[in-house]
């Protein structure tokens, strides 16, 4: 498949999918508007991982505390710390403190990447994955600044958009969980096109280079120094504006906010969406979010849109409860999770954007042969 043609699929597929979010609210109940919301929440956390893992080689287990700093971040600047005995007054509103939740994360990420440097493989996993355990501790001990294990709340705040009263929008009135989903989905895909920009210019042909050989790139003239932190400062930056994001949808941020297991779910997703590459992150995200409720025994027909017509509604059940029957049982949800990521990888050794390129070469081959 030739370059151009690529690119005229992707213009097309990005474009299907800005008309999708566009409308998907009005066919959906205003519940299931703040399910998709987070989905888009967790989007923007697999763009800036992918950047870090799938294009750079690099592996974090620790995007979860990055995502917890761009959190605590938004929490701090919407009603402040001075609670607690911290400096900061707050009173920004939730839209306006995403830019520095980004900002903050990405120096963070900035300034670990230089020590990180000199680790790789399964040493700097677990490097990173110490952060994310140890940062729920570090948020305990700093109270006075984050409000200790009670957390920030910021339901009724008025810094919170749309929390009581809606948002209007060129004259149309939208719920908190409307307005969040298109907060969450507007950002996310900025977000997108930024990513794409990134990796298709001469910056993500340096972060591949390093991936595939780094004493290749080396000898390419490729600083290893200068884009492996980059590229951390890069995907913290997108944690942290997911994370912003991730606080303003829960309304309040505590040390189990972001758990230690996030940091996993987002490899998962990455490793389901298909490394190095950007097209089936939508669908890491998807499992990200929904797979642990559908694990728990959730009937998957329940995740999906009511598609609201004249007169009721129209379910679409696909898969009932029969189906995971006994998962209530200790441990059943986590046994059912892991069988399904199990069986995904078999099928999908390459995750969904795998499957796509895939699909493309075979397409491709068929014009080719004719």
């Amino acid at each position: 498949m030739s370059p151009r043609t690529q690119r005229t699929i992707g213009f097309v597929s990005f474009a299907s999918l800005v008309v999708l979010v566009a409308v998907l609210p009005s066919f959906v109940s205003d519940f299931k508007a703040q399910q998709y919301a987070y989905v888009g929440i967790y989007l923007i956390a697999l763009l800036g991982l992918n950047i870090l893992t799938g294009y750079t080689g690099q592996i974090s287990l620790g995007h979860g505390a990055f995502m917890a700093i761009g959190g605590y971040t938004s929490a701090i600047l919407m009603v402040g710390n001075e609670q607690f005995g911290g400096p900061i007054s707050g009173g920004l509103d939730d839209v306006w403190t995403l830019p520095f939740a980004a900002l903050v994360a990405g120096l963070v990420g900035l300034a670990f990447g230089l020590p990180a440097l000199r680790l790789s493989g399964l040493y700097l996993a677990l490097a990173t994955f110490a952060v994310a355990v140890a940062f729920p501790s570090a948020v305990k001990r700093f109270a006075e600044f984050t409000g200790g294990g009670q957390g920030i709340n910021l339901f009724g705040e008025p810094e919170l958009t749309g929390a009581i009263a809606g948002v209007t929008i060129f004259g149309r009135t939208l719920t908190f969980n409307d307005w969040l989903y298109y907060l969450s989905w507007s950002i996310a895909l900025v977000a997108f096109a930024v990513a794409w920009l990134i990796v298709q210019g001469r910056t993500g042909r340096a972060l591949r280079a390093v991936r595939d050989s780094e004493t290749a790139a080396v000898s390419s003239g490729v600083s290893l120094a200068r884009y492996k932190t980059l590229a951390f400062g890069i995907s913290a930056a997108y944690a942290g504006l997911a994370g912003g994001l991730f606080a303003i949808a829960n309304t309040f941020v505590n040390p189990d906010t972001f758990p230690i297991a996030l940091s996993i779910f987002l490899l998962i997703g990455i490793v389901v969406g298909g490394l190095g590459g950007l097209s089936g992150l939508v669908f890491g995200a998807i499992f990200v979010y929904f797979l642990p409720q559908w694990a728990q025994g959730q009937d998957l027909g329940s995740l999906l849109p009511d598609f609201v017509v004249e007169g009721g509604e129209i379910d679409i059940p696909l898969l009932g409860n029969w189906f995971f029957k006994g998962t209530g049982a200790p441990g059943g949800p986590a046994v059912v999770y892991g069988l399904v990521l199990i069986l995904l990888m078999f099928v999908l050794p390459n995750g969904v954007g795998g499957l796509f390129r895939r699909v493309g070469q075979l397409v491709s081959r068929r014009r080719l042969s004719r």
